[in-house]
């Protein structure tokens, strides 16, 4: 196996992992160790390019440095992700592979799951490293992060309702949802029995076949679901996807979603901002995986308490995020990195 350091001025440390014996391929991003040791979750994608997979890894590390500083967790920020698919590429020794490599930093990175993993494949890493949780059983095992994500993202969703409508009744609401997997679908349920309607898209036809079913949902092709007509869009799949092609084309009073790194770039939050369009940052309405996946890192022997102490917190941030933007009028993205950013400077989580 070879594992290359990547030049970098904006992280602590990346790497390229390759190992010719089982076809892996991928990258490992420090971005930050100030709260404490990094966290984030390994993703495995078709990448079409090593350079495609290394934007990505680094756009993710950053965003897991301000998600966990949101959630105020004593965690920095890392990501990892494996260039390959993971219904054809993955195997229990590409795993075995990537989590030696993991070892390698000695526990400045603690990895986990995410896009194209499950709590059994990060079994499969824990068998060569302990730098790793989302284990599916074991003392402080935390399992499927996902069922807490995307509470977290419930109640983003409820707070920004509010804070534009004056109340967090969904009824009658429609939520165009972005990506039905683990995270979008436990939303999708969660804002079904709050009585939102739902539009939902997914490259997937059996998991749309399925929402019609299960949720009486509507569905659109997925380069449709920008242009819906809704009040609320959630987009839970890929990051970039609010940019200068899909803003324009939004037909909506709320962004509040779980996708990592919605945002293009900056001035894409302030062209929310401009269309009147409420967004509710990102790293902090998808903080609820990582307080989960933080128990098992942070060996946390009262997990519920303490998963319900940090999502009770959480939602107080977003509250104050939008309410200072409001009196700000400037865009919300703004002010919760300007948020982390104190937090980070005070050196506390």
């Amino acid at each position: 196996m070879i594992i290359t350091p990547v030049p970098t001025s904006s992280h602590e440390e990346i790497y390229y992992v390759e190992d010719a014996a089982t076809g892996l391929l991928g990258y490992i991003a420090v971005h930050s160790t100030q709260l404490g040791p990094a966290a984030g979750g390994l993703r495995m994608r078709p990448y079409q390019t090593p350079q495609e997979a290394l934007t990505d890894v680094k756009r993710l590390s950053q965003g897991m440095t301000y998600k966990n500083a949101a959630a105020g967790l004593p965690l920095g920020g890392g990501k990892a992700v494996i260039i390959g698919d993971p219904g054809r590429d993955k195997t229990p020794e590409l795993l075995h592979a990537f989590g030696r490599a993991i070892d390698t930093l000695q526990g400045r990175y603690f990895t986990a799951e995410d896009m194209g993993m499950t709590p059994a494949d990060m079994a499969h890493l824990a068998a060569v490293t302990p730098f790793v949780a989302g284990l599916p059983s074991g003392k402080f095992a935390s399992g499927d992060p996902s069922p807490i994500t995307a509470r977290g993202i419930f109640n983003a969703i409820c707070t920004a309702q509010k804070h534009l409508c004056g109340s967090a009744d969904l009824g009658g609401v429609t939520v165009a949802v972005q990506g039905l997997g683990h995270v979008g679908w436990h939303l999708c349920r969660r804002l079904s029995s709050a009585g939102a309607n739902l539009v939902v898209a997914d490259t997937d036809d059996s998991r749309i076949s399925k929402a019609r079913t299960v949720f009486e949902a509507a569905a659109v092709a997925p380069d449709q679901i920008y242009s819906v007509q809704a009040d609320i869009f959630a987009p839970c799949a890929i990051g970039g996807i609010l940019n200068a092609d899909t803003i324009p084309q939004l037909k909506v009073s709320i962004v509040a979603g779980g996708a990592n790194n919605q945002l293009a770039s900056a001035q894409d939050g302030r062209a929310l901002h401009a269309r009147s369009i409420l967004y509710a940052p990102d790293f902090v309405a998808n903080g609820g995986g990582i307080i989960n996946v933080a128990t098992e890192i942070l060996k946390i022997s009262n997990r519920a308490e303490f998963v319900e102490e940090k999502l009770m917190a959480l939602d107080l941030t977003m509250q104050a995020i939008l309410t200072q933007a409001r009196a700000e009028n400037t865009c919300p993205d703004a002010v919760a990195v300007a948020t982390v950013q104190a937090k980070m400077a005070r050196g506390i989580a």
